[in-house]
Parts: structure tokens; C-alpha cells; sequence
């Protein structure tokens, strides 16, 4: 059975591949445009080769949005777990008590205080919201941040996934475009239609390696702190 969170990495995945494929095909020539002149007569029109550069930008974008929501969904399902299993503050490793307590720095003590029964456990998910977790700044190195800050493995075959290098070209693409630094005409005249597929190739590699990783991370309950096993 896959899992909820890999269930909407496929689907996004899917998303990004059937657009590039689409988009390759229009840098090709294979894919034309059928336009409707007078008298319902259809003309096929050659692509425009500025509108291509365009949607190759706009390719950036949708990679982007594929890494960020993949890492938040990734991290709310360890919130989740922790919440779903009952897992007291007391108990979770070192380095998640000190997000808890960054997290809870950034609330409203009178919503904190309305959401908390029994603090110990309420505590963890009280100050969590997936909307702080990253905005314009996952690359493979806040990725490797983040896990060694909640204790799971950044390790992945090199060979495949490059450890996320493409993340940062992605990532500068996507903040030239959201900021107005560049045009989308200048972010895509440097790419070819199948140098995306490349980098998404190695992406979605990527990410889902790091997806099973916090899957066995989850599964091992390595988010609890190996010196209170067993206590009392």
C-alpha cells in the first residue's frame, strides 16, 4: 500500500513529467498549434520560439513547487505521527525538543493555551504550522539541514540523485522568477526541453530517497530520544 505521502509525491511528480513531455515535444516540432481562420478553415502554426523560453521558465516553477511541497508534506507527517502515537515531549530526541520550542516561540500564547489539554504531549503540535516551514529557500542543502535537525538520514545513491545538486538550480531559477530579477525569457533560453527532464529525473530520484528515508526514520521511531528508552 503506498503511502498518503508518497501518494501526492507520484501525483506531483506526474504533474511535472506530463508538462515537460508536452514541452519537449513543442521544442521539437512534433506539436503544433492548430488555429481556426475564416470560414472554420484550421491553419497549423509554428510555436513561437520567445513563448518557448517561456514555458521552459515556467518549468522551473513547477519543480519548485514539487521540492517545497514534498519537504513540508514530509515534515507534517512526522508532526503527525507524533501526534498520532501520543509521543510526550519528554521523550522525543534532543534535537525535536529544540523545534518544539522554536516553534511555540513563534505563537500566540492565548491560542497556545486554548489548544493544550495535556501539555507533555499537546505541546509538540501546538506550535507546529507547515506554513513556516520553507519559503523560496529549499535546495539540497537546507534539505540536508533539516535532517540532521530532526535526526533522519540525508544519504542517497550520488550516482543517481547527484545529492540534490539540481536543487539549487531550481531553486535560483524559481527566486529570479518570483522576485523579477530575470524574465522568463532569459531563465529559458539556457535549457533545453530535455535538459529539464534531466534535472527533474534526478530530482524526483532524489526526493524520493529522502522520502524513504523519513519513511524508516518514522517506522524505527527514531524521533525518540535513545536515552529515555526504557525509562519509566
Amino acid at each position: 500500500m503506498i503511502s498518503a505521502l508518497f501518494q501526492d509525491f507520484n501525483e506531483r511528480s506526474r504533474e511535472v513529467s506530463k508538462y515537460l513531455m508536452f514541452l519537449k515535444s513543442l521544442e521539437q516540432g512534433t506539436t503544433k498549434l492548430s488555429m481556426e481562420g475564416k470560414g472554420k478553415i484550421h491553419k497549423i502554426k509554428e510555436i513561437d520560439s520567445e513563448l518557448i523560453k517561456t514555458l521552459k521558465a515556467s518549468g522551473f516553477l513547477l519543480l519548485y513547487n514539487l521540492v517545497e511541497a514534498t519537504m513540508r508534506n514530509a515534515i507534517e507527517a512526522i508532526f503527525d505521527e507524533l501526534q498520532r502515537k501520543g509521543i510526550c515531549y519528554d521523550n522525543i530526541r534532543p534535537e525535536l525538543k529544540k523545534i518544539v520550542l522554536k516553534n511555540l516561540k513563534k505563537r500566540d500564547p492565548d491560542k497556545i493555551f486554548a489548544s493544550i489539554t495535556a501539555i507533555s504531549i499537546d505541546i509538540i503540535i501546538a506550535g507546529f504550522d507547515k506554513q513556516d516551514l520553507f519559503s523560496g529557500n529549499i535546495d539540497g542543502r537546507k534539505i540536508r539541514t533539516t535532517a540532521t535537525e530532526y535526526g533522519f538520514s540525508y544519504l542517497t545513491d550520488y550516482a543517481k540523485t547527484g545529492d540534490g545538486q539540481d536543487l539549487l538550480i531550481i531553486k535560483s531559477n524559481r527566486n529570479d522568477l518570483a522576485h523579477g530579477f530575470k524574465s522568463f525569457e532569459e531563465v529559458g533560453k539556457d535549457k533545453t526541453a530535455n535538459e529539464l527532464l534531466e534535472i527533474k529525473n534526478k530530482t524526483v530520484i532524489y526526493l524520493r530517497q529522502i522520502l524513504q528515508n523519513i519513511e524508516q526514520y518514522l517506522s524505527n521511531q527514531d524521533y525518540l530520544d535513545s536515552s529515555s528508552l526504557g525509562s519509566p
